[in-house]
């Protein structure tokens, strides 16, 4: 009875130091926005909204997220509202710096546009494959969407 007990604990504890690691991560940016400084080559400071809001509804216009930086490189989208409903998404930046990162931004790009136009915010699901360019995406949306106050 000892014994197992002993095992149990043993089972527990493991379990707990298992779910409790990190998984492994390159010291690359990871998903943080970063507000592009002049010192960055290739870096553009994001466009002020150039939407407005009407009154009696929602924002319209197009507004641009923010920059997100990941491993495979940045992510930048801009959306365009038509009171409140989100009715375009257009990358304005992907990770594009290797032939396969430009591959998996062409397949992502759309059908995270897609999912964006039919779930009318930033929740949206990850695209199989291109988490880091999905979760970019999704960030970028919101930080747009946020500007426009919807």
């Amino acid at each position: 009875m000892r014994k197992a007990a002993v095992t149990t604990v043993s089972t527990v504890a493991g379990v707990i130091l298992l779910l409790s690691l990190k998984p492994h991560q390159n010291p690359a940016p990871d998903m943080t926005a970063s507000p592009p400084s002049s010192g960055t080559p290739g870096a553009s400071p994001s466009p002020a909204p150039t939407g407005h809001r009407p009154t009696g509804g929602g924002a319209s216009g197009t507004y641009t997220g923010s920059v997100i930086n990941t491993s495979y490189g940045p992510v930048q989208v801009s959306v365009t509202l038509s009171h409140g409903r989100i009715t375009a998404v257009r990358a304005l930046r992907t990770p594009s710096d290797r032939p396969r990162s430009q591959q998996i931004a062409a397949d992502a790009v759309p059908r995270l546009t897609q999912e964006a136009l039919s779930a009318q915010s930033a929740h949206i699901d990850a695209v199989s494959g291109a988490t880091y360019t999905s979760e970019g995406y999704a960030r970028s949306l919101q930080s747009a969407l946020d500007r426009a106050g919807v």
